[in-house]
């Protein structure tokens, strides 16, 4: 069912709130529990009739800079601003300065709020730095998995009384011109239909992955990948964006992934190649530099033959990864392959010999400084692979878009002509995110930035104009 705009100011109302918030991942019930503390009664509604979507789905982790949490690891020295500039630079200058500001300076106080209010407990993890942070300020969840997190947070939402409409499909706004939305209709699975009149409301329904056409519009290169996101992230943001005439922008932007087991459908966390692993193809040669980042290793991936490569790495980096959710879960399921030596990989993987064991002795010598790498990776900071090898089969992946509804600083939409909205915000993968244009733009980490963070501003200035 396409998203529809429809212009009546006084439709029927079945229901209504202060706040409606159109989807219940990390974005929604953020955005819920800032709107609910501000003192407004909330509805979120969800298509599924079990919230789960991205967040549940991806690996948990949030960065943000000068936190507590991070001061009790010893890191000290942290400030929005050093984050800020690390955003710019992953893409290059490209990444809305309005946005990264914004983002960087909001996810910190909003992490320490979800503790404080609410009891989410966050740990920094410190065993690497991920690919662009300058700083260790990646935050989870005990549990170390998105799955806990968002089950945290849902928890949370119930507890401070937000009311989570589960079945729910949000199909149509009823818009009175020029700027404002009067009510949201949703369509139940035995095909009932109600409206729930809202005086503000947050779009939190994510991006446009799942909607394939959309992706082969706007994000070509990717859209004969597989798409490793939640099936309900159809762009129904977008077009009601489109619309009512929004701004929209950088719609060629994604998060990409270069590392999912294949054909487990398992996500293999990049901590492998940050600690010295590698990748190569069915040559058994590398194809590029692997610390680059593992959005834009996507794009590499998929160029090789079959669409596929190997991650090949050590004993000591396979304990380590252990320790991750999702990993565990792949050497559970049999995707992870073992061997004593390069003879013992080489038959384990169906790869080369020769070119296993040229690709072995090309990095090390790298290591070494004997070489510099072709591809411009340091290796000289990481420890030697060494027998006994392991190693996983693996294809790129498009994750979650990244381009969507331009917002200003207190996230509300923006028209075409750079006026708000008076009362329609947008956060998350409905949002512009952070990422700029480029799946290169994108730094690990920045689809639960945003989320959280602008999640978090759109519930208190939603409430805020509720309130009035």
């Amino acid at each position: 069912m396409a998203a529809v705009v429809i212009w009546d100011a006084t439709p029927r109302r079945d229901a209504s709130a202060d706040v409606v918030i159109v989807g219940a991942g990390a974005c929604g019930l953020v955005a819920a529990l800032r709107a609910r503390a501000a003192g407004a009664d909330v509805i979120v509604l969800e298509r599924d009739a079990s919230p789960s979507g991205s967040t549940a789905m991806s690996s948990g982790f949030v960065p943000a800079p000068s936190t507590r949490f991070q001061r009790a690891i010893g890191v000290r020295d942290d400030t929005p601003e050093l984050f800020e500039a690390d955003i710019m630079a992953k893409s290059h200058g490209a990444s809305s300065p309005l946005l990264a500001r914004l983002a960087a300076t909001a996810i910190g106080p909003a992490i320490e709020w979800l503790s404080d209010a609410h009891g989410i407990e966050w740990i920094v993890l410190d065993d690497f730095l991920y690919p662009g942070h300058a700083r260790h300020r990646m935050h989870a969840v005990p549990e170390k998995t998105g799955a806990a997190l968002h089950a945290r947070l849902l928890a949370a939402a119930e507890a401070a009384g937000v009311t989570i409409v589960t079945g729910a499909r949000a199909t149509r706004l009823f818009v009175s011109a020029p700027d404002r939305v009067e009510a949201v209709e949703i369509a139940r699975p035995d095909g009932a239909t109600e409206v729930i009149g809202c005086k503000a409301l947050v779009l939190a329904c994510s991006g446009f992955g799942g909607n394939a056409e959309l992706v082969a519009r706007h994000i070509p290169e990717i859209a004969g990948g597989l798409y490793y996101g939640h099936a309900g992230n159809t762009g129904d943001a977008l077009l009601w964006g489109e619309a009512l005439g929004a701004r929209l922008d950088h719609l060629s932007g994604y998060q990409g992934h270069g590392s999912l087991a294949h054909p487990h459908g398992i996500l293999i966390s990049w901590a492998l190649m940050m600690r010295g692993g590698i990748q190569v193809n069915m040559t058994g040669e590398r194809f590029s530099d692997e610390s680059g980042g593992y959005s834009e290793q996507a794009v590499h991936v998929l160029a090789q033959p079959g669409a596929i490569a190997w991650n090949i790495y050590d004993c000591t980096i396979h304990e380590f990864a252990l320790a991750f959710p999702d990993y565990a879960e792949a050497d559970k399921a049999g995707a992870i392959r073992a061997a004593p030596d390069v003879i013992g990989l080489a038959a384990a993987t169906g790869l080369p010999q020769a070119g296993l064991a040229a690709s072995l002795a090309a990095i090390e010598d790298c290591r070494l400084g004997r070489t510099a790498d072709p591809f411009g990776r340091d290796f000289t900071s990481v420890a030697p692979l060494a027998p006994p090898y392991h190693a996983v089969k693996v294809t790129g992946a498009l994750f979650h878009t990244q381009g969507g509804l331009m917002i200003d600083d207190d996230a509300r939409v923006l028209r075409g002509d750079g006026a708000a909205f008076a009362n329609l915000f947008a956060a998350g993968g409905a949002a512009c995110g952070v990422s700029g244009p480029q799946v290169s733009g994108y730094l690990s980490g920045n689809g639960l930035l945003t989320a959280i963070a602008f999640g978090s501003v759109a519930g208190t200035a939603a409430a805020t104009v509720a309130l009035r």
